[in-house]
């Protein structure tokens, strides 16, 4: 049965990411708000498939926490699941991407033209910058920006240090930001083929207040929140894990 929720999964990408890629590539004469609208139609049709084909639904917590107005939503990152289904939790959103993803057939000709923040990881302190920069258009346009802190996924019961590019644009901007905290990785682990059903538990924190805040400490709050949610929720997971997982060496 979990072959075929998978090959199911699989035939649907198949299907549906060259029409949105066709689609999206169609839409460059439009505004940005009606380009993402169109686009993200891929990802409604995906989070149905997610939740009904996959058997990957979630239960969510803490949705009184979710700010009237745009939000920095920082989350803890462990697949692909939260990069389509938090697309389902809060209002319309953009990610922080790397741009070499614009290169990867249909679906980054696709999401080319929507208002994502697409920055070249490898520019250093410019990167950081082109978060601003992007980032302040965006949210100025009525899109909340979720940003993965620890760059990139991690296994479940493992931490890899935080970096700062979403709390630097939420501290230019004075944006309120949202802590993540979830278990997507328990079902659908990293670069893995096979999916495994089950429920993921989603929780949002209470917005941190970044006005008077250093960049550090805007950091540190939503780290902490995270970290310690993730304990609470998921202690199995940390019960023989280390603190932090390291990118490795070059």
């Amino acid at each position: 049965m979990v072959l075929i929720r998978n090959l199911l999964f699989m035939l649907a990408l198949g299907i549906f990411t060259p029409l949105y890629a066709l689609i999206g590539m169609a839409t460059f004469p439009f505004r940005p708000q009606t380009r993402h609208k169109l686009i993200r139609g891929w990802a409604r049709i995906m989070i149905w498939v997610i939740k009904h084909v996959l058997g990957i639904p979630y239960r969510l917590e803490g949705a009184a926490n979710i700010p009237a107005g745009p939000a920095i939503v920082l989350s803890k990152h462990m697949s692909a699941w939260e990069t389509i289904m938090l697309q389902d939790v809060f209002p319309p959103m953009v990610f922080v991407m790397k741009r070499e993803l614009h290169k990867v057939p249909f679906f980054g000709w696709g999401i080319s033209q929507m208002p994502m923040i697409a920055i070249d990881r490898a520019a250093g302190k410019d990167a950081l910058n082109q978060v601003v920069e992007q980032g302040s258009d965006r949210l100025n346009q009525g899109f909340w920006v979720t940003v993965f802190p620890e760059g990139t996924r991690v296994a479940p019961g493992t931490t890899k240090r935080y970096k700062p590019g979403g709390a630097w644009l939420a501290r230019a901007t004075g944006t309120p930001v949202v802590p993540v905290a979830h278990n997507a990785g328990e079902f659908w682990p990293r670069n893995a083929f096979f999916k495994r059903p089950g429920e993921v538990v989603v929780s949002v924190g209470p917005a941190i207040d970044t006005h008077g805040l250093t960049v550090d400490e805007i950091n540190a709050r939503a780290e902490a929140w995270i970290e310690a949610e993730m304990r609470r929720l998921f202690p199995s997971h940390y019960r023989n894990a280390g603190k932090r997982q390291e990118p490795a060496k070059a």
